[in-house]
C-alpha cells in the first residue's frame, strides 16, 4: 500500500481540528477538497477513519490509533524543518577538520586559528573537531565520509581523489645539532648524506614516503635512524645531537636563531611540496562546513 503523504497531512489537521472546515482554513484549501480527500484515504485504508456531525468530526478507534502515528511522524518532521533551518542560520551543528601530522601543523597553530577563532565568533553554536593523523589516512577518511575537510602536506604521487585547493608551499632544510658542526662549511650529496643518522617522520606518513621517494630517485636506500611522532620532535631530536633531520624554515626558525641547530647545505635540490585543503565534492558537507572551508579557501595564508 503506497498511500500519498498529502492525505496523511491533511489527516493530521482534520485530526488535531476535529473539524474539516478548520482545517482547511489552517491549510488555506477549500473544505470540498479536504472532504473529498479524506474520503479517498479512507477508501484506500478501507476502514471509517471519522464519524461526521453537525459540529464537526470524530475519530473512530481505527481513526484515533493512526492520529497518534502521524501525529508522532508530523513532530518528526517539525524537528527536522527545525535543524534544517538553525544549520542554515548556522546556529547548530558539528564539523571536523584534520590536519596531517608535520607542517600542516604550523597552519594550525599559526595561519589557520585566527581562522578557527573568528569563525568561532560568528557561530559560537557549531562544535569543531580537530583531528591529527598522518596524511593517507585522512585522505581515506574524507573519502569514506568520516570527515569534512583536512589540511595536509602533499606532492606529485598523492593519489587523492578528492577536491584539493592549494594553500602554499614550502620547501624542507636539513638541520642538525652542534655534535655534527663539522658540517657546516660543506655541502652534502644525498650519498654522502645516507652515512649519517637521520630523522624523520614515521614510516607511513606523507613526508615518509616523500624522501623515500627522492632518496629511491638516487638510487639510495632511506632508513632513518629515529622515526618520530611529529616534526617537533625532529626538531628536538636533531638539536639534541640525535642525527639530521629535514624540517620546514619556519618550523626551524626559532632554533636556528638560539643556535639550538643550524643548516647543512645540499647539493641535490629539495623539491617543493604543497599545503592543500581537501575535501569530498561527491559527498556534500553540511552548510556549517562548507562556511569553514570557504573562509580557508578564501583567506590568504601565506607562505611557509
Amino acid at each position: 500500500m503506497s498511500v500519498s503523504y498529502e492525505y496523511y497531512k491533511i489527516f493530521y489537521y482534520v485530526g488535531k481540528y476535529k473539524s474539516f472546515s478548520k482545517a482547511a482554513k489552517v491549510l488555506m484549501n477549500s473544505q470540498p477538497n479536504i472532504t473529498r480527500t479524506m474520503n479517498n484515504l479512507e477508501t484506500e485504508l478501507g476502514c471509517k477513519l471519522f464519524i461526521r456531525s453537525n459540529r464537526g468530526v470524530v475519530l473512530t478507534p481505527e481513526g484515533e490509533k493512526l492520529f497518534l502515528r502521524v501525529q508522532a511522524a508530523h513532530k518528526q518532521l517539525q524537528m527536522g524543518e527545525a535543524e534544517i533551518d538553525a544549520a542554515k542560520t548556522l546556529q547548530s551543528g558539528q564539523i571536523s577538520i584534520g590536519f596531517s601530522i608535520g607542517i600542516a601543523e604550523i597552519l594550525l597553530h599559526d595561519k589557520i586559528l585566527p581562522i578557527l577563532h573568528d569563525y568561532h565568533l560568528l557561530y559560537p553554536g557549531i562544535r569543531i573537531q580537530i583531528i591529527n593523523d598522518s596524511t593517507p589516512n585522512l585522505i581515506t577518511k574524507i573519502a569514506r565520509g568520516m570527515m569534512d575537510m583536512a589540511v595536509v602536506t602533499t606532492f606529485a604521487k598523492s593519489k587523492s581523489t578528492s577536491q584539493e585547493t592549494i594553500l602554499n608551499s614550502f620547501q624542507d632544510i636539513l638541520i642538525a645539532g652542534p655534535s655534527f658542526a663539522h658540517l657546516k662549511d660543506r655541502i652534502l650529496t644525498l650519498a654522502e648524506l645516507v652515512q649519517y643518522p637521520l630523522i624523520n617522520l614515521w614510516r607511513g606518513t606523507e613526508t615518509y614516503e616523500f624522501y623515500h621517494e627522492i632518496f629511491s630517485s638516487h638510487g639510495l636506500p632511506f632508513e632513518p635512524e629515529v622515526e618520530t611522532a611529529t616534526t617537533d620532535q625532529v626538531l628536538s631530536f636533531a638539536a639534541n645531537d640525535m642525527g639530521l633531520g629535514f624540517v620546514s624554515p619556519e618550523y626551524a626558525k626559532a632554533s636556528l636563531k638560539k643556535g639550538e641547530v643550524f643548516q647543512i647545505n645540499l647539493a641535490e635540490n629539495i623539491p617543493m611540496r604543497s599545503i592543500s585543503l581537501i575535501y569530498d565534492t561527491e559527498r556534500p558537507v553540511n552548510i556549517a562546513a562548507d562556511m569553514l572551508k570557504d573562509m580557508i579557501c578564501h583567506t590568504a595564508v601565506g607562505a611557509v
